[in-house]
């Protein structure tokens, strides 16, 4: 028999067993079908519930009316820390809304958008008003609907960066970021001295816009935690950011090039800068050609002790003398869409960006 969902009406009577419960602090109703009718309620109880900090609801078929009732009640809450909206179709429409609430409420800390078909006209309402608000520690804008070829949103995220200083995370995935977008990020890192965690996975981003970002983190002191998973720097990429990391850079923890196009002599070098760097702990590399020098570079991380098995998403074997490496699920938000059927759905290893780099509540 296929699983049940909570509708709608399921929410109306959530709200009424919630509204004055003192004892609740954190909601979880991701995957289900509450739709705009149970945005409804849940935007009543962010109005009737003062102990709420948390509030999970992605992936819940809420479209522009609901995100429109849910950003309106969050106008008067002071309590809700952390909102998930990831995967509800709010649109460009909803995500104004959103973006107009964030001038007004001064207490939520981490929203996530990811996913929302945001447009281009709410990701740069998004961008002003951050450039004024003081309380989002972390924000998600992951896949908004682009159209055309100026990276427009990524230069008004930018001028964000170079005004905002107290943004902590921010989530760009599938932004269509090409090397100008990424100089334009660069030249506001410059600047910047509050965000640790830059997401810019699944972009267009090859070498050269490496070549901007390295030459970054020789004068950042802030940055920890760097997804550039899925894009294309290659083995040039890769050189300029270890080069900087084995000289230069003593303040990045965490770095995902999985999925890059790197072969042995750039993923080599990205090893090699581990041995000199002793701030740098987490590498993730899955998804690149490796040979035997890569693999036995890894390796050897791996035995003396240098890189830890949770710190990475590899892990070496033997057949006939000679080493490979094998997938291990560790990641910086393998958790992020699913969580799993057994064990802790947050522990560190393949959350490990949100463990080095904290903002917002989990139930």
């Amino acid at each position: 028999m296929p699983e049940e969902r909570v509708t709608g009406e399921d929410f109306w009577i959530l709200f009424r067993i919630l509204k004055k419960n003192p004892y609740i602090n954190g909601l979880d109703v991701r995957y289900n079908l509450i739709s705009d009718v149970g945005a409804y309620y849940a935007a009543r109880l962010l109005q009737k519930q003062h102990k709420l900090t948390y509030l999970n609801l992605m992936f819940n078929d809420i479209g522009p009316e609901g995100g429109e009732l849910i950003a309106k009640a969050l106008h008067k809450n002071t309590t809700l820390k952390y909102l998930r909206m990831t995967g509800n179709k709010i649109e460009n429409k909803g995500g104004m809304f959103f973006a107009a609430m964030l001038q007004i409420n001064s207490s939520l800390e981490k929203l996530d958008l990811g996913d929302c078909d945001l447009g281009m006209e709410s990701v740069i309402a998004f961008a002003t008003v951050l450039t004024q608000n003081q309380t989002i520690k972390g924000i998600n804008l992951n896949r908004p609907i682009l159209y055309g070829e100026q990276e427009e949103s990524t230069v008004h995220l930018g001028h964000m960066l170079k005004e905002n200083h107290c943004l902590v995370q921010l989530h760009m995935c599938k932004h269509n970021i090409k090397n100008c977008g990424m100089k334009q990020l660069c030249d506001a890192l410059y600047l910047n001295r509050s965000l640790r965690y830059l997401d810019v996975s699944c972009n267009r981003i090859t070498h050269d816009g490496m070549m901007c970002l390295a030459d970054v983190l020789k004068s950042n002191t802030t940055l920890e935690v760097l997804d550039l998973s899925f894009n294309r720097i290659e083995n040039a990429g890769a050189k300029y950011l270890s080069e900087t990391l084995a000289s230069h850079n003593r303040s990045l923890r965490a770095l995902s090039v999985v999925s890059n196009n790197i072969e042995g002599e750039g993923l080599v070098a990205l090893s090699q800068s581990m041995k000199t760097n002793p701030t740098f702990s987490n590498v993730y590399i899955w998804g690149n050609k490796f040979d035997e020098a890569t693999c036995m570079a890894y390796s050897d991380l791996i035995q003396m002790g240098r890189l830890k098995p949770d710190n990475t998403d590899v892990e070496p074997f033997v057949v006939d003398g000679h080493v490979y490496l094998a997938e291990v699920s560790n990641g910086l938000k393998k958790h992020y869409y699913w969580r799993p059927t057994y064990g802790e759905a947050c522990t560190n290893s393949p959350n490990a960006g949100f463990t080095l780099v904290p903002v917002g509540g989990h139930l």
